[in-house]
């Protein structure tokens, strides 16, 4: 397990709630010998307005079949969560360096670490 890895896992409510089993992309890097990563939120219901910080990766894209994912997604950059490895049900598959990067771009404007190009 490594940045870029597809888990399923337990995705707590952002109001703590309750969570919901679902993808999430490790976002983080993973160490043996600490138990928490950090994830992203997937989601199949994409969005009619995309955000910023939100990344749609279709069905028909070329490394779709690695992630391990069953349809089209919408990786939202805006939704981390810090959570346990022992939480995760299992590893679905893998994001290729080229679409992590595309991750990467969005959290940093999730972050502000980055400001969009609308913006500047």
């Amino acid at each position: 397990m490594k940045r870029g890895t597809l888990v399923l896992t337990k995705f707590p409510f952002t109001d703590l709630s309750s969570s919901k089993r679902r993808p999430a992309v490790i976002i983080s890097r993973v160490s043996p010998a600490k138990p928490d990563v950090i994830v992203a939120f997937i989601s199949s219901v994409i969005p009619s307005k995309l955000s910023k910080t939100d990344f749609v990766l279709d069905v028909d894209h070329k490394n779709f079949l690695e992630t391990g994912l069953m349809k089209k997604s919408v990786f939202k950059m805006d939704k981390i969560a810090t959570l346990n490895k022992s939480i995760f049900s299992g590893e679905l598959g893998y994001l290729p360096a080229e679409l992590f990067s595309e991750l990467e771009s969005r959290l940093k404007v999730a972050l502000v670490l980055e400001t969009p190009e609308q913006e500047k």
